[in-house]
């Protein structure tokens, strides 16, 4: 089999069956089998799946498991060649499995293979970046990479859009839509069950960029991703996963040394922050980063 697509489920019936919906109707051209792990949904997802979509294999899990340990459940079970992890908040908008497989089996030592996500409106989505060093952190935390001149600081996120004009290699890329060799992931390991969500593929991406493989973002097809295109809801549980996985990922590969400068620059940026959106009116974000410095 050509390609095993995984996507781990949690009470987004709607956008699951939209998502499984566009990837019968645009993927052609390849054998692939679509495994759906759900998280111990309450929203009818369940039946949804086994009534509309009987051929996708369900894995039912009696609680919420988190993004990375229910992903390696999928990956344990797939069967194909070539592994590709998808949101559920995602949909095709054409054959882009077929695309994304031609083009990462013509690169040697190619890990990992992204396309690009827009925005529903269209809009390109933020989805790369380069691995969270100590002056990247600092970068971001003081908003330098958000200048003009950012992408000659290889920002930790790459939010200037014409980076996502040409396919490139870089240090990660975010988990919502990738392709990876099973091989890879053979040599490697899965993701690490230790980060429940939020941070998973930049911890996954540094194991696989250490074990000399390539890391590629890739234009030539687009996905959307409704995720971070919506603003109906100020992502606070993003910013406090994002501030957790930072510094799991300092305790697992830095120095104490680096730890506590992380742990530092953090505050100061989640401070920062609060007061920024706070003078702005902005309440609501302003109190997010009150509980994202609460974790540091």
């Amino acid at each position: 089999m050509d390609l095993s697509v995984i996507i781990v489920n949690w009470n987004t019936k709607k956008l699951l069956e939209n998502c499984l919906s566009s990837i019968l109707k645009f993927t052609k051209g390849l054998s692939f089998e679509v495994i759906v792990i759900d998280n111990d949904s309450s929203d009818g997802s369940q039946a949804m799946l086994k009534k509309k979509f009987p051929q996708v294999k369900l894995i039912l899990n009696n609680q919420n498991l988190g993004f990375s340990k229910a992903n390696n459940q999928g990956i344990k079970k797939a069967k194909g060649q070539y592994i590709f992890l998808l949101n559920s908040d995602t949909y095709l908008v054409e054959n882009s499995f077929k695309k994304l497989l031609t083009n990462i089996k013509s690169r040697s030592k190619l890990g990992v293979i992204a396309p690009q996500l827009l925005n529903e409106n269209q809009t390109i989505q933020q989805s790369a970046g380069y691995f969270p060093h100590l002056p990247q952190i600092f970068f971001w935390m003081s908003f330098l990479d958000d200048l003009p001149i950012g992408m000659l600081f290889k920002p930790y996120h790459i939010d200037h859009d014409s980076f996502y004009k040409n396919g490139q290699q870089i240090d990660w890329v975010t988990a919502a839509a990738l392709m990876i060799p099973k091989k890879v992931i053979d040599e490697i390991g899965l993701l690490d069950p230790q980060i429940f969500m939020y941070g998973e593929e930049v911890e996954w991406c540094y194991r696989i960029k250490k074990a000399g493989y390539k890391i590629y973002f890739s234009p030539i097809t687009k996905i959307i991703h409704i995720g971070r295109g919506s603003h109906k809801k100020i992502p606070t549980q993003a910013f406090i996963g994002e501030y957790k996985s930072l510094i799991y990922f300092y305790k697992k590969y830095k120095s104490k040394f680096a730890l506590q400068i992380l742990k530092l620059l953090l505050k100061i940026g989640a401070l920062a922050r609060v007061i920024i959106f706070g003078v702005l009116g902005r309440k609501k974000l302003a109190k997010s980063y009150v509980e994202a410095f609460k974790v540091v």
